[in-house]
């Protein structure tokens, strides 16, 4: 039955002159249709509301007002919402998808995101947690689309409070944030295995390293074929140790200077194929270097025999009963395990043939790989290190000794006497390189190689792999200067050089 009225057009039922059960109703400005339950004059129960421009909603409705659950389309935005709802808004627990593609499942308060819910945007990140006003506030995770996963506080949809946050790499962080950045006390252990524990100023260390430095001297002597230590301190701008920093990963190199030949200079000894010539490393000493190898102090062969005889006296003494003081026997409170000779080695002091050999010839495949120190509080030590023995082909020298001989070619003649004299004077000379470049022999009367006297570079590199916050600390260099050995002097030792700490 059609009831025409004032306000519009009504087509449906009618129980004492009011609207009830099912009917049509179309508003004056004809935008809004309506089509449904009716009780008593007024909408009640389901029904749909439909708008000229595609918007609708189709649920429940109390006493004329939207009211309950239902589903909710807009056209202008192309967001659709189902749910609760409370006088016409969306309010309480409902889903509504965005036309972008982010996904809302949870509380709303009169339309806003508000209390407990799961947010999905369109990169595919998780938010679950609290929201207030439509934005994260409270406590939440979110799952990141990379990998990265945060669990703590936000405030205003930004990272605020305590929170931890475990990437996608194995980094893990967990300390105080502020406006979605690392600010306050925390904790970052790096996926590279650096931890830093300590002050952060918007997303950075309040105090970071930003150099490496090597303590002592700016060239440190070393006596020929002895064995150093290098202490290596993470400093920032204004000096100060950071003694936050843990774990950084250090690596030292030693090289020789590269000597840049002539064009006019070609010996085929020298020529070697491009791919096997060594990478030139930049040093601020006005020249370039090339890689030389370092290893770990080994004993010599005598000392060893030596103190294998001092050790076979004491078990000779325990084994008859008597007792002796070890460190009054050796001279040492550090020998006990520190000094026992390698295992290999026989009581005369030779080792396995394969150990002879590989002494003697100076092969590569002997020598360790080069030593690398993680950080501890800011500070590292590489100790009982000594330059490797070199290769017979081992090129820098191999130039540095054709270079001598070309000079001694061009060196003017001199007179027979002259020669007699400065002939016999190199002998004397001759037989003081000997003991400076041949070095000592073996029992068997093998002549052994010794290190070159002269100047070498010392260099810290930080390996830590990736970069900690992106960025590698810059290399630190030393000057290494070999000098020739002293006469040493009955019963002293031989103690590691090092470069004091300031």
């Amino acid at each position: 039955m059609a009831v025409p009225a004032a306000s519009g057009c009504y087509v449906g039922g009618v129980r004492r002159q009011l609207r009830d059960g099912f009917g049509r109703y179309t508003y004056p400005n004809s935008f809004f249709k309506y089509e449904g339950e009716w009780k008593d004059g007024k909408k009640h129960g389901h029904g749909k509301f439909l708008m000229k421009d595609g918007s609708y909603y189709e649920g429940e409705l109390v006493n004329g007002e939207i009211e309950g659950n239902g589903v909710r389309y807009w056209a202008s935005s192309g967001n659709e919402y189902c749910g609760q709802f409370s006088q016409g808004e969306v309010h309480g627990y409902g889903v509504m998808k965005y036309f972008d593609g982010t996904l809302y499942e949870g509380e709303f308060n009169y339309g806003a995101r508000a209390g407990h819910g799961a947010l999905t945007d369109k990169q595919g990140q998780i938010y679950r947690g609290a929201f207030h006003n439509h934005m994260k506030h409270g406590e939440g995770e979110l799952f990141y689309k990379n990998g990265d996963h945060y669990q703590g506080d936000w405030v205003v949809d930004r990272q605020q409070g305590h929170g931890v946050m475990k990437y996608a790499d194995g980094s893990l962080y967990e300390g105080q944030w502020r406006n979605g950045l690392f600010n306050g006390q925390g904790s970052i252990i790096h996926c590279s295995g650096m931890v830093y524990d300590g002050m952060w100023i918007n997303g950075r260390p309040a105090s970071e390293a930003t150099k490496l430095v090597i303590l002592g001297e700016p060239i440190q002597e070393l006596v020929q074929g002895s064995p150093f230590t290098i202490e290596v301190q993470l400093q920032n701008n204004e000096g100060e140790v950071m003694e936050a920093e843990n774990g950084r990963l250090l690596q030292i190199w030693a090289g020789v200077k590269h000597i840049q030949l002539s064009p006019n200079f070609s010996t085929t000894s020298l020529e070697l194929p491009e791919d096997t010539e060594e990478p030139l490393i930049e040093t601020p000493y006005g020249y370039n270097a090339i890689s030389y190898p370092l290893v770990e102090y080994v004993p010599d062969l005598d000392k060893i025999a030596s103190t294998e005889s001092e050790i076979m006296k004491i078990k000779d003494i325990e084994g008859s009963g008597s007792k002796l003081d070890f460190v009054a026997a050796t001279g040492s409170v550090n020998r006990s395990l520190n000094g026992t000779p390698d295992p290999s080695l026989d009581i005369n002091g030779k080792g396995t043939p394969q150990q002879e050999e590989g002494v003697v010839s100076g092969e590569e495949d002997s020598v360790p790989v080069l030593v690398i120190q993680r950080a501890e509080r800011g500070y590292a030590a590489f100790r009982n290190i000594e330059l490797a023995l070199p290769s017979h082909c081992y090129r820098p020298f191999m130039i540095l000794d054709e270079l001598e001989k070309k000079a001694s070619k061009k060196s003017t003649s001199k007179t027979l006497s002259e020669k007699g004299t400065e002939s016999q004077e190199k002998i004397t000379e001759s037989r003081s390189d000997v003991s400076i470049k041949i070095g000592r022999k073996t029992k068997s009367g093998t002549e052994l190689p010794s290190i070159r006297l002269g100047e070498y570079v010392i260099m810290v590199t930080d390996m830590t792999s990736p970069p900690f916050l992106g960025r590698a600390l810059p290399t630190a260099f030393k000057l290494l200067k070999v000098v020739p050995k002293k006469p040493s002097k009955t019963g002293a030792r031989k103690e590691p050089h090092k470069v004091l700490s300031k």
